[in-house]
Parts: structure tokens; C-alpha cells; sequence
């Protein structure tokens, strides 16, 4: 409450005129998202010590959808081609990816996962999976898969 005694439009405890569950929403997803960029730093740190946390990503998306150019890269971040360039270079300085020509376009490359990269990459993310099992053992299989579905379709939205 105001000194005057009015709600505060910004008081949580107000449902007169504010979403609390897009407030709730926030609030959760902020220390989600802080705690997820700590994790990036150490998975990255774990696949290489030289790897930018930024570049884990990277990583992730190459060995889901295999080889890529690097527009489609930036575009599916959402970043600039000279900042996955920068990110790129890093990553092929490290052995962890390679560039080759583009059959369908001689004057583009496709970005691929080395071996080493593959290897380091799978290393990391298994036993990344593993601590998921282990903070989540108490849930139920279809909560992780619900929730699974609903950051999906959160990402999907974004996209857009």
C-alpha cells in the first residue's frame, strides 16, 4: 500500500491489476536463466578450458542438428555474423569444429563437430544428463517430459 492507502499497482499481493503469474514467471525465469549461464561457464570449461561460455551453445546445437552455416547459426541465436564468426574461429582454433566448402554454394561453408569435438561435447553433456537425473529423482518421468514440452514451446514462441 501507498502512504495514501491505494493498492500498488506493482504489489504482488495486488490481483486487482497485475498478472502475478507473469510476475511469478519472471521472477523464476531470472534465476533460472542466472543459474543456466553459471552452468554454461562450467560445461564450457569442462569441454575445453579455453571455451567461452557463449560457445557451449554452439556445441549443442551443431551436434543436434549437425552441420550448419553460419548464418543459419546466427539466426537460430538470434546474433550477429560477426559475433558467431568471433565464436566460430574460437572454436576451430580449439579443434572442436572444422569448416568446409558447401557443395550447394562453393562461396559458403558448413560448420560441422570434429571428432574431438564430438567426443569432448558427449562427455560433458552425459554427465550433465546425469545431474539432471539427480536433482530431479524425485519428480515423475511426465513432469520432466511436461516440462520438457513446455520450455519447447517457450523457445518455439521465441523463435517467431
Amino acid at each position: 500500500m501507498h502512504e495514501s492507502g491505494t493498492a500498488s499497482e506493482a504489489d504482488p499481493n495486488d490481483s486487482s491489476g497485475v498478472d502475478r503469474e507473469f510476475l511469478a514467471l519472471e521472477r523464476e525465469l531470472s534465476v533460472f536463466l542466472r543459474r543456466a549461464r553459471a552452468s554454461s561457464g562450467e560445461m564450457a570449461r569442462e569441454v575445453h578450458p579455453d571455451l567461452e561460455p557463449a560457445a557451449y551453445g554452439l556445441l549443442v546445437r551443431l551436434e543436434e542438428a549437425g552441420q550448419q552455416r553460419a548464418t543459419e547459426l546466427a539466426g537460430y541465436f538470434g546474433v550477429g555474423k560477426a559475433t558467431m564468426s568471433r565464436q566460430l574461429r574460437a572454436l576451430e582454433e580449439l579443434g572442436l569444429v572444422t569448416r568446409e566448402p558447401d557443395p550447394a554454394d562453393g562461396r559458403a561453408s558448413l560448420v560441422r563437430l570434429t571428432q574431438e569435438g564430438v567426443a569432448r561435447f558427449r562427455h560433458v553433456r552425459d554427465a550433465r544428463r546425469d545431474r539432471y537425473r539427480s536433482k530431479l529423482a524425485g519428480w515423475d518421468r511426465r513432469e520432466v517430459a511436461e516440462l520438457a514440452r513446455l520450455l519447447h514451446q517457450l523457445n518455439a514462441r521465441a523463435e517467431g
